[in-house]
């Protein structure tokens, strides 16, 4: 890395990025990621987070060392969150804001080839419980940052640093609180970039798009309950609330809820066919999907709503039949059709189904444009000229729908250059978690150039 004054360090002196000017942030990458990986944050969605805090100030300690001033606050015991206010060379320009969880999923260790937590590399690869969700872009956000502080390179404007709790249980104690409680520390910030975007799908060896999230499906997360007559297992029962709860679980299971196109997924399509140099069907959408490897999963899921049963409860004793049963559903509908979506749902159940929501959220989509736009797609292609930015909807949800609240442009973007074998959409709560090490030292460059130019 160039050892020259603040203003004009790793520049060529053009305005364009000069070689070796993210050297120091790629070096550290890999080690951050690793130590990130081995606090476990593991996150079981009932109030609890352990680990959260000890991350929290691990990332207040990195950015404190090269000379910004971070604040941890917790939205209850141990549920902790770090931002900072990166200050910029025109503050009075609207803000950016880089935002990342430090929770996970939780992982059974027995399932795994390389313990969940040790953040072990192998194969190329850092392996562990975070790798890809998302403790690959909070190592790259830190490594970036630390450089460029470090080196006296200010970015364009502000940028506020955003690491929180809680994402992987809806939010409630990291992005909600921190909109609802401290909107203060987002003061002007009008944009935003976050997870599940940025990474390539391989078409040939001369073109990889570039999946940029524009668009997330909304969720509803719900518990359904039947009632029925308790009564002896030995007899005959009419009204068993399990027969009736398995029914209708069973109907929602298999039912196929209709093709809907929207503008995101249409956009997409487009460049997908443009890619392949075929016409494509969204009604007829198999062959297709099975030519997209790892992230078919995530594209196929966003040519519909979807309603997967997740969980099952009754009863508590073999010879007595329950009063009562549940069920537990995740809900996902498409920008502009939950009306359908829950109406499709009350039909399929029947009216012997209780219909509760434990979490809901709204569904996202804005526009593939604009200058930020065009910095993902120019910071790319330096580092990748087989790049092509291409707009996606994420079948998913991300800390994104809280900061809409208030009114901050999202988009998904934590750029990884990843090989073509690689399940990417597999890691993301699946067991084998890893991210190229490549990858990670790509994902450096292509954010650095990004800053540069937001």
């Amino acid at each position: 890395m160039s050892e020259s004054s603040p203003t004009t360090a790793g520049s060529t002196g053009t305005g364009e990025p000069g070689p070796g000017r993210a050297a120091a942030a790629e070096s550290e990458v890999v080690g951050l990621c690793r130590d990130l990986i081995r606090i476990d944050t593991s996150n079981y969605g009932d109030g609890r987070g352990p680990g959260e805090r000890k991350a929290a100030e691990y990332v207040a300690e990195q950015l404190a060392e090269v000379g910004l001033e971070p604040e941890v606050f917790e939205s209850r015991p141990g549920r902790a969150s770090t931002v900072v206010r990166v200050p910029g060379e025109d503050s009075s320009r609207p803000g950016l804001l880089i935002h990342g969880h430090l929770d996970v999923v939780p992982a059974n260790a027995d399932d795994w080839t390389h313990h969940p937590f040790s953040g072990e590399i192998a194969d190329g690869c850092v392996w562990g419980r975070g790798a890809v969700d998302m403790k690959d872009m909070d190592a790259m956000t830190l490594a970036v940052i630390r450089e460029r502080m470090r080196s006296g390179r200010r970015p364009p404007r502000d940028i506020v640093l955003a690491f929180l709790a809680d994402e992987e249980a809806g939010g409630t104690y990291g992005s909600r609180y921190l909109v609802d409680h401290r909107p203060e520390l987002l003061e002007g910030v009008t944009e935003a970039i976050g997870e599940v975007g940025g990474f390539s799908f391989t078409v040939n060896e001369n073109l990889r798009l570039y999946l940029i999230e524009t668009a997330q499906k909304g969720m509803h997360w719900m518990r359904l309950t039947v009632d029925g007559t308790a009564g002896h297992g030995s007899m005959t029962n009419d009204d068993n609330a399990i027969t009736e709860l398995c029914e209708a679980v069973g109907r929602l299971g298999r039912h196929k809820f209709p093709v809907r196109v929207t503008k995101t997924v249409r956009a997409f399509l487009d460049e997908l066919s443009d890619a392949l140099g075929v016409e494509l069907d969204p009604e007829d959408m198999d062959e297709t999907l099975a030519r997209l490897g790892g992230i078919a999963k995530i594209i196929g899921a966003t040519l519909q709503n979807t309603a997967q049963p997740t969980q099952l409860g009754a009863g508590y004793k073999v010879n007595v039949i329950p009063g009562q049963a549940t069920a537990h559903v995740d809900g996902r509908f498409l920008p502009g059709h939950e009306e359908e979506f829950l109406a499709d749902l009350d039909r399929v159940l029947g009216p012997r189904v209780r219909r509760e929501d434990e979490h809901a959220d709204k569904a996202l989509e804005t526009t593939f444009d604009g200058a930020l736009v065009d910095a993902m797609q120019s910071s790319l292609r330096a580092e990748d000229p087989a790049a092509r930015a291409v707009p996606y909807m994420l079948s998913g949800g991300t800390d994104a729908k809280q900061f809409d609240d208030l009114g901050i442009r999202c988009f998904g973007f934590a750029p990884l250059k990843l090989p073509p074998e690689l399940d990417f959409a597999g890691m993301f709560h699946g067991v084998d978690e890893r991210v190229p090490v490549d990858g990670l030292t790509f994902g450096v460059r292509v954010l650095d150039r990004f800053i540069d130019q937001c």
